[in-house]
């Protein structure tokens, strides 16, 4: 039996559990670094495999770091598991977690044969905070040669457009004030806001195409009668690299600065999360990962793809990466709506864990196997290394 074979055959004996996990965490949505629950059953599965395991790996409790293999080039497999605020598993990351813990368990007992060394690294909070880059940070990532994973969308595509993103909170401070009787005396943080938004508005016109931007207002006072004294909004900035970033964030940041001077408020913005980078797909390995998805029966969209955003695209900036969509079936609804959420527990959602469990593998496979594409990615890590 070929590697592959061997592969595929250990993923499908394992198909009960991996659907299992995807339903458990499917059914306790936890958002970002609160995916504890999430955390001990993927590091459950793998150390009931023989994965050596450790949680809360680089001081992030819901972090977890499991290999098996002492070979010489190192696969790291990515394993996203929170979920988004009030609409649960809305991405479907509960598909990326099982997906991956498939194909590393599919790895698994043929790692030594094949010189690898098989990482699954459960990376929390990538709707918010970032847990890839803080990984990246704490020297995670310094001996992989590939990082990979897959991605539940309505429809398979290979090379999906990632948009860098920074993200803001502005809070704007005014001072109460009684509306009717005493207005002269109120400073409205609410109308700082709307100043703010209506010169994003306009700003947009003058915005490459490419770019994004949009948010959404937390807070902005409590009663009619009261001038409001805090206003908070949520904004998010993209742009399609990430040198491009600082420039739009900046004319943003002077329409919140505009609202505070004509409203005569405080103004405060923060960076909660770090930013993300857009994301460099590695050719070789996206070809890999296109041949055996055809060949495990899927077939890739053809059309425009709107962008996203995700930690993933720093990843890759540093070590060649792989981040296809995965189609689960889910039109009309699309990521982060509700029927997303509902489709990410469905059946054409179970297919895509095995498939891609399978089409991680031997993609994997692959970049042992492949003289030309282990001899870049062992070129390319000596390269970092000496810079």
């Amino acid at each position: 039996m070929n590697p592959k074979e061997t592969a595929a055959k250990t993923v499908d004996e394992s198909v009960q559990y991996l659907i299992d996990l995807s339903h458990e965490i499917h059914a306790d949505p936890e958002t970002a670094f609160e995916e504890h629950h999430a955390a001990t059953k993927v590091a459950a599965l793998l150390a009931g495999n023989g994965f050596e395991v450790e949680v809360g790996y680089a001081e992030l409790p819901t972090a977890i770091w499991a290999s098996r293999g002492e070979g010489p080039l190192q696969m790291v497999i990515c394993a996203e598991y929170d979920a988004l605020p009030g609409i649960g598993h809305a991405c479907g990351h509960n598909v990326i977690a099982s997906a991956s813990v498939g194909a590393a368990l599919g790895l698994a007992e043929i790692a030594d044969d094949l010189g690898l060394q098989v990482v699954l690294m459960g990376t929390p909070a990538e709707e918010s905070g970032g847990g890839k880059i803080a990984l990246l940070e704490a020297g995670a990532f310094s001996a992989a040669h590939a990082a990979m994973m897959v991605h539940p969308a309505p429809y398979d595509v290979l090379d999906p457009p990632v948009l860098a993103l920074d993200w803001m909170t502005v809070q704007y401070e005014g001072r109460e004030a009684h509306a009717s009787a005493f207005p002269e005396e109120g400073i409205n943080a609410a109308d700082a806001m709307v100043v703010a938004q209506v010169g994003i508005g306009l700003l947009r016109q003058h915005l490459p195409n490419s770019a994004r931007v949009h948010g959404i207002v937390q807070e902005a006072g409590s009663a009619a009668n009261i001038v409001p004294a805090f206003a908070e909004a949520s904004y998010m900035v993209r742009t399609p690299h990430f040198d491009l970033i600082e420039g739009v964030r900046d004319r943003v940041v002077a329409c919140f600065e505009a609202g505070a001077l004509a409203a005569g408020a405080a103004l405060n913005i923060d960076r909660p999360t770090p930013t993300y980078a857009h994301l460099d797909h590695h050719t070789g390995l996206g070809r890999a990962y296109k041949k055996n998805a055809i060949e495990l029966g899927r077939s890739f969209y053809g059309s425009a793809v709107p962008p996203v955003s995700t930690d993933m695209g720093n990843v890759s900036l540093e070590v060649p990466s792989l981040h296809p969509f995965i189609g689960i079936g889910s039109l009309p609804a699309v990521n982060h709506q509700p029927g997303f959420a509902d489709a990410a527990a469905g059946p054409a959602a179970d297919q895509a864990v095995i498939d891609g469990a399978k089409a991680l593998a031997w993609t994997a496979i692959d970049a042992a196997t492949d003289d030309s594409l282990r001899s870049e990615l062992i070129s390319k890590r000596d390269q970092a290394e000496i810079s």
